[in-house]
């Protein structure tokens, strides 16, 4: 029986839930620090959902959407999440392909718990269109990030990386397969590292043990 201690863990997802599986898979490991209670969608029909429920994770639909298909008030949103994340007892929130920007008052009550997978070497390449703007940058280099989340878009303190080659050759959409395997090996590391106590925020720094 394992003696290792699992923190509880929200996964936030809008789409294919390919960064969500490796977050799965790491969690079936008596060793790994991290067990997900909950798997939330905004999209009803997002594969993720089914990724989670074939795992036996308790899974929610909370559409963005008003009953006349009208964006809710971005705060009204998150606060049901916020609601059903704290009725499951969630200690550590993930995002993993999650396209809402969340509310500043969202983060702020989850700081140091909010944790976010973002496809480039941050600070580097913010924002969205990544890997057009990798290749149109000639750079060498590129990659993924886990950082904490802040209010401000992709620029909370980076709990890892990992580095990925720019081919001469590569589209956007070979890189974009290269960069999403390193991905799936990077984000149950870094969840390990904060479930663990060796990466933790604080006063706006990532603070390693």
């Amino acid at each position: 029986m394992s003696t290792v201690k699992k923190c509880r863990v929200g996964v936030l997802i809008s789409g294919r839930g390919s960064n969500l599986q490796s977050l799965i898979d790491a969690s079936f490991a008596e060793s790994f620090p991290a067990q997900i209670v909950l798997v939330i969608s905004n999209i009803e029909d997002s594969y993720g959902l089914a990724r989670a429920r074939t795992a036996g994770i308790p899974t929610r639909v909370i559409s963005h959407k008003d009953a006349v298909g009208k964006n809710k008030p971005r705060e009204d949103f998150d606060a049901e999440l916020n609601a059903a994340l704290h009725a499951s007892n969630v200690e550590f929130v993930c995002l993993a392909g999650f396209m809402r920007i969340l509310s500043d008052g969202f983060v702020r009550a989850w700081e140091g718990k909010l944790l976010n997978i973002h496809p480039s070497l941050l600070p580097a390449f913010k924002g969205t269109n990544v890997h057009e703007r990798v290749i149109a940058a000639g750079v060498k280099q590129s990659g993924a990030s886990v950082h904490f989340v802040v209010p401000e878009l992709d620029a909370g303190p980076v709990i890892s990386q990992s580095v990925v080659p720019v081919l001469a050759h590569d589209t956007p959409e070979t890189l974009a397969a290269r960069v999403l395997e390193a991905e799936h090996r990077l984000y149950p590391t870094a969840l390990r590292l904060v479930c663990e106590g060796r990466a933790r925020l604080e006063d706006g720094e990532a603070v390693f043990a």
